[in-house]
Order: C-alpha cells, then sequence, then structure tokens
C-alpha cells in the first residue's frame, strides 16, 4: 500500500482512508478543501521577510538568522524538506554562530498552511535541536494546528509524488 510510505506510524484505518482516497480520486479534492489558502510567498526575500515575522512574533530570544531561503537541491539530496544549520565562524578573537533555514523549493507553491507548518518546524530548531517533546510543544505553540498540518502535509507529498490512478510502484 503506497499510503503506508507516508504515513508510517499512524493508525492502519486512517493509512487505509487515505489510499482509498488517492485511488479514488479524490484526494485533490480532499486537500483543496483542508488547505484552500495560496501564498503569496515566492522569493528568498519575500521567504526570509516571512520567517523573521513567525520568529519576531514567537521567538524574540533567539539568536538572529543569517539566511533563509528555498532550496531546489533539498529534497532530493536530504530527503528533507527544510533545513536548519548552525556553523560556528572565527571572526577575529570571537566565534559567531551562523543560524541558516532552508526550505524546499515546492513549498513555493504549496497551500500556505503549509508553508507555515515547515517553517515553524525549522525555527522550532532555533531553541530544540532534537526531535523531543519539548520541541514538539513549541511547534504546537508556535502553530496550535501543527500535527494536523504535518498529517496534511504527508497527503499532500503522496499525491505530488503519485497521482490518483498511478499504482503503488
Amino acid at each position: 500500500m503506497l499510503a503506508a510510505r507516508y504515513l508510517a506510524g499512524y493508525p492502519p484505518e486512517l493509512i487505509a482512508q487515505a489510499e482509498q482516497l488517492r485511488l479514488d480520486g479524490r484526494l485533490a479534492d480532499h486537500l483543496a478543501r483542508r488547505l484552500p489558502e495560496p501564498h503569496e510567498v515566492r522569493s528568498d526575500s519575500a521567504l526570509f521577510d516571512y520567517v523573521q515575522d513567525l520568529k519576531t512574533r514567537h521567538l524574540r530570544n533567539a539568536g538572529p538568522l543569517n539566511f533563509v531561503g528555498f532550496d531546489a537541491k533539498l529534497r532530493v539530496l536530504q530527503q528533507s524538506l527544510g533545513t536548519h544549520t548552525r556553523r560556528t565562524q572565527v571572526q577575529g578573537a570571537r566565534l559567531k554562530m551562523r543560524r541558516e533555514i532552508r526550505v524546499a523549493t515546492l513549498f513555493k507553491t504549496a497551500p500556505a498552511a503549509l508553508l507555515r507548518m515547515i517553517v515553524v518546524h525549522e525555527l522550532a530548531h532555533l531553541r530544540e535541536l532534537e526531535h523531543n517533546k519539548a520541541f514538539y510543544q513549541l511547534c504546537q505553540h508556535m502553530e496550535p494546528e501543527y500535527f494536523q498540518l504535518e498529517f496534511d502535509l504527508r497527503l499532500y507529498l503522496m499525491h505530488l509524488d503519485h497521482p490518483a490512478g498511478e499504482g503503488a510502484s
């Protein structure tokens, strides 16, 4: 079953429902109803402003971001949809932390809620490096619907990779 690959860890009944939606050709309509809002974030500078706004609202005391941008290679090379990196740079006698957030380019055309979810996820890494309880609590603080959006993102990826009617190769 194709849905099991995207929804590993979810209850079997939910996986079966998602697979049936895909096979019946109803997954795209389901996603359009759940995630109707598009966004206008199309450039790296617009993404930087968008991320900075969320950071200012929820993580005022977190260190500054040096780079935020879309990355076309991200999903292919790292099997991830966003990354947060920290690098220490030597500047004279001091060490300076350089923080970067990269978001997969597929989010340029994804629904607004999914872009927000991935940005919230990467911003949470400014405070919590590991995917632990505190990390997910922070994600939920910044985006109350975080867990539902994470599930919707998995459905969205399943739809993009295997539209209706394609087999479970």
